[in-house]
């Protein structure tokens, strides 16, 4: 099932990082409910770690729970997912729809995961699926930016500023006539 959906997803080292990128496109006025976050919960093993969910709200504590209490009221759904090999993940925004739907639907393409068969189904490619699945399992965290051709591209600008280790667009070509 593809929804070919415009996006661009940047990859941070650092919640600091993200977090900053994040506030920019708040700042700029982007429509936060338009905005992914997936990231490994690395810290879970040393420490107590919880969530809680009351209505679109979540909340979450533990080292990081800070960074991502502070944006499960921002963005639009939210998930904790165990994956092999990774395990805890993240995941907070219209992504979590997806990665849903993937399961549901068996979507899960030979060689991805949960996160991968999500980012799969909004059309990104396989190649850049598996690399940004290799990122998160090293402790990185990506910030999709979702939209139109115009909000992908306006986003795309601030986050190559925001020290991003990678920044690319996704986008569907434009067909003529539909």
């Amino acid at each position: 099932m593809m929804f070919n959906t415009n996006c661009v997803v940047a990859v941070y080292e650092s919640h600091d990082q993200a977090e900053a990128a994040i506030r920019e496109l708040q700042k700029d006025g982007f429509d936060m409910k338009k905005l992914s976050i997936v990231g490994k919960d690395y810290h879970t093993e040393e420490h107590v770690v919880g969530y809680y969910t009351t209505g679109d709200r979540m909340m979450y504590w533990g080292k990081v729970g800070a960074f991502w209490g502070g944006f499960w009221g921002l963005l639009l759904g939210s998930a904790f997912f165990w994956v092999p090999g990774v395990g805890q993940l993240l995941v907070a925004g219209p992504l979590v729809m997806w990665i849903v739907g993937a399961i549901e639907e068996a979507a899960v393409v030979g060689g991805l995961g949960v996160l991968g068969a999500g980012l799969y189904s909004i059309g990104i490619p396989k190649h850049s699926v598996m690399q940004y699945e290799t990122e998160v399992k090293n402790g990185k965290l990506l910030l999709i930016a979702h939209g139109t051709v115009d909000d992908v591209e306006r986003a795309r600008e601030l986050l190559s500023q925001t020290g991003a280790a990678i920044t690319r667009v996704h986008a569907e070509p434009a067909t003529v006539g539909a």
